[in-house]
């Protein structure tokens, strides 16, 4: 479990592609250092099992599933990553609850400055409409964000500058592509009036 509050950003120092599977392998300092095989860190916000650790690298592997869900497969050595370690059971939880299992990608489509702030645009599948609620929350790319408006083909965030900062947003420009997890309360609500309505 995550809470979407990206601990650092890390580059991508190679790529391996299969034939549908990938091996990744980020540098992420300090990261690095209190990480042991086997255990999950969100990448972009897709968790991920380290399988190696060499002095400020993570190494994962992504099964074609991942690939096919989510933007891992596109990156390039260079790239930039959010990186983010699971919550601990004593920390305190910020952001919301993110499990790391990315739900599509969206396209970014409009960022447009608004006084200290910048809006982006994204749009998304309409599969994952239904999940989108104003003022609600949302993953994009590993990051909590909340909607700020839900859109005819997708959703607007307001994104502060501090968020900027200290993750790939602020390398983000019209026509990428961000991971999209929506909010697990919904998907839950979905499935258990789908099931009440099957069995009634």
């Amino acid at each position: 479990m995550f809470t979407g509050l990206v601990e650092a950003v890390g580059t991508v120092s190679d790529i391996s592609l299969g034939e549908k599977s990938a091996r990744l392998t980020v540098t992420c300092g300090v990261i690095s250092a209190s990480t042991v095989i086997g255990e999950s860190i969100a990448v972009n916000g897709c968790c991920l099992t380290v399988i190696g650790i060499n002095n400020e690298s993570l190494t994962f592997d992504a099964v074609p599933e991942t690939l096919r869900m989510t933007n891992l497969g596109d990156l390039q050595p260079g790239d930039s990553v959010n990186i983010e370690r699971p919550v601990a059971a004593n920390a305190r939880m910020g952001g919301h609850f993110v499990q790391g299992h990315v739900d599509g990608v969206g396209t970014i489509v409009s960022i447009t400055p608004e006084d200290n702030a910048m809006i982006f645009t994204v749009k998304v599948d309409e599969s994952l409409q239904k999940y989108l609620v104003s003022k609600g929350s949302v993953a994009v790319d590993g990051i909590s964000l909340t909607v700020a408006r839900v859109e005819p083909s997708g959703f607007s965030v307001w994104i502060i500058p501090h968020t900027l900062e200290v993750t790939i947003l602020g390398f983000k420009k019209v026509g990428c592509k961000v991971n999209i997890e929506c909010d697990i309360l919904g998907k839950y609500i979905e499935r258990l009036l789908a099931y009440r309505t099957d069995h009634c």
